[in-house]
């Protein structure tokens, strides 16, 4: 009998968090190797961005990210060149490359993130709140005033400066 972790999560697990604007939406946190006691490190989840919201433009100096979409349509910003998102578009962001997701004026933009090692899922937490089932939309709120230091201590870096 194998003694490493499994995990089954019905359709409504995981811990869910209302985000701050510019890309207000909630992101679904899944899977966390912290939680689960897996052996490589990583966190996985969802994040569903409000139509004609954005995440902006960000670096993991020191992860590795995918970006699967699920629903909807919108931009992907990769180093300064703009890539088309659709259902069933995936991309890979290596260490250190800076990116921005902007959905689409037409609907909300859904991609499921894997990030390795993880972090990502503190970070959400830590710039969100706590999403109840049912509970209705919040209106927009703020990030919170220490999220330059929020994003020091967990997995978002400094930009590179552009020539």
């Amino acid at each position: 009998m194998p003694d490493s972790p499994l995990v089954i999560l019905p359709p409504e697990g995981g811990r869910e968090y209302w985000q701050p604007v510019p890309a207000n939406g909630f992101v679904r946190v899944l899977l966390s190797s912290a939680e689960i006691g897996a052996e490589a490190p990583f966190a996985m989840g969802t994040q569903t961005v409000d139509p004609g919201c954005f995440v902006r433009e960000h670096v993991h100096p020191e992860n590795e990210e995918v970006i699967f979409v699920l629903d909807g349509e919108g931009t992907a910003l990769i180093e300064g060149q703009e890539h088309p998102m659709a259902k069933g578009s995936c991309f890979f962001l290596g260490k250190g490359r800076p990116h921005r997701f902007q959905a689409a004026e037409s609907g909300p933009l859904t991609f499921l993130w894997l990030i390795l090692p993880g972090g990502l899922e503190t970070f959400f937490a830590r710039i969100g709140r706590e999403k109840q089932p049912g509970e209705a939309k919040p209106a927009p709120f703020p990030r919170p005033a220490d999220v330059l230091k929020i994003e020091a201590e967990t997995v978002v870096g400094v930009l590179p400066k552009r020539a």
